[in-house]
């Protein structure tokens, strides 16, 4: 299945935790869910869905990866700090699912990470079930 996410900023963290569970398919009792990003300058993970946390990863993304850093690629389009971002935080994740739904620990949620934003994003979730 895929699902489109439209950013406002050029850094947004989002919960898609209901929309990846809204794409796991019915009858799918256990497997594993995998959520891919179709672009080279966003990520996805695991990780507890908190204003300041998401905040503390926006600045900890900064200090990885600063903009103005003189980056050759951004001779190109302006923005390797977005691709660098993206690849420390991965294209996918991959969650378990039981009794039909995601499994995921007490404060875990499906973070999506925008670095180039504004844009429309295109995410691949697909389900694999097993016995």
């Amino acid at each position: 299945m895929r699902i489109e996410i439209d950013t406002d900023e050029r850094v947004t963290v989002e919960d898609i935790t209901s929309k990846i569970t809204e794409a796991v398919p019915d009858g799918v009792e256990r497997g594993v869910c995998t959520v891919f990003v179709r672009h080279t300058t966003a990520g996805i993970c695991v990780n507890e869905h908190e204003r300041r946390l998401l905040d503390d990863v926006e600045r900890a993304l900064d200090r990885l990866a600063p903009s103005e850093e003189g980056y050759a690629h951004d001779r190109i389009d302006d923005n390797a700090d977005a691709h660098l971002r993206a690849m420390l935080l991965g294209s996918s994740a991959s969650v378990p699912v039981a009794d039909g739904d995601l499994d995921l620990g007490t404060w875990q949620s499906v973070l999506f990470v925008e670095c180039d934003g504004p844009q429309t994003r295109t995410l691949d979730v697909t389900t694999t079930p097993v016995p």
